[in-house]
């Protein structure tokens, strides 16, 4: 799959055709995944095509769980020789399953009947769709298909851009409730410290300094808010380069859910720790659509 769009792992394309008394259909579906998984469901006649479809899915598509089914029926018709025999054993058969499911199944049609091994005469010597055809329009549902993740890619693209705005704009806020917080906690050090002059003479200045320094490197969250940033200009990069970026996006999302978790832990502050919390959200909710991503 070419670089520069962004394309999502589910999608769906369908496709029919018809030929020399037979009808076919495509039915072409993929989910989530972690790698690229294909499962093939092609007739009893036609699995020599297996592998080159195989080819062709695996030279457009590198994540998602896909499978690709093709169904070929006879196309009924008012010429030929129905077999009453056979008829019969086919009505007998579908009514004993229809009375043993209790109502469970769809009534067969006519049509299903007539479709049924050996009802119309020759119906076991069904030929084939030629492969060179089928093939051709293989391509074309792959190329409908593509062009369906990366139309639901772009949507994805535009949501997943808004929430990193989001991201960055809670990131300056939680740049500036730090500011505030560390100004607000500096007073109140110095007050708790002169308090504490104020009540003995005996004060181990070296000792007092110490742990001045160990209070303020345990609520120190500039670095994790450094690495937010970072981490949304990153993730800007990987939606503009496009193609499979899926799993370094995925990546990113686990960086940024331990900054967030980070500064929730070293908050102390009630402002900063509800930035936090609506980061922490607004990342969760990104990470959904990224597990959408090829």
């Amino acid at each position: 799959m070419g670089e520069g769009a962004l394309a999502s792992m589910t999608a769906f394309a369908s496709a029919e055709g018809a030929a020399d008394g037979v009808s076919w259909s495509w039915d072409l579906r993929s989910v989530n995944g972690r790698g690229l998984d294909l499962r093939l469901r092609l007739p009893d006649g036609l699995t020599a095509l297996e592998q080159p479809l195989r080819a062709a899915l695996q030279k457009a598509l590198t994540r998602g769980n896909v499978t690709l089914g093709l169904r070929v029926n006879r196309v009924a018709s008012a010429g030929g020789q129905l077999s009453s025999e056979a008829l019969d054993a086919a009505l007998e058969l579908i009514s004993e399953v229809e009375a043993r499911a209790n109502g469970g199944l769809t009534h067969s049609t006519a049509v299903d009947v007539l479709n049924m091994r050996g009802v119309m005469d020759g119906a076991d010597a069904m030929a084939m769709p030629d492969t060179e055809v089928l093939m051709a329009e293989a391509q074309e549902l792959i190329a409908a298909f593509v062009a369906m993740r990366r139309t639901e890619g772009a949507a994805l693209a535009r949501v997943m851009s808004e929430q990193l705005d989001q991201i960055a704009a809670l990131t300056r806020a939680a740049r500036s409730a730090a500011q505030a917080r560390t100004e607000a906690q500096g007073n109140r050090l110095r007050a708790q410290v002169a308090a504490l002059l104020a009540e003995t003479e005996i004060v181990d200045e070296a000792r007092l300094a110490q742990e001045i320094a160990v209070l303020a490197v345990k609520g120190d969250v500039m670095e994790e808010i450094d690495r937010l940033r970072a981490h949304v200009d990153a993730a800007r990069d990987l939606l503009d380069q496009g193609g499979p970026v899926g799993r370094k996006l995925d990546f990113l999302m686990q960086e940024f859910n331990r900054e967030a978790n980070t500064l929730c832990a070293k908050s102390g502050d009630t402002a900063l720790t509800a930035i936090g919390l609506d980061l922490k959200l607004t990342i969760d909710q990104m990470r959904e659509q990224v597990q959408n991503v090829e």
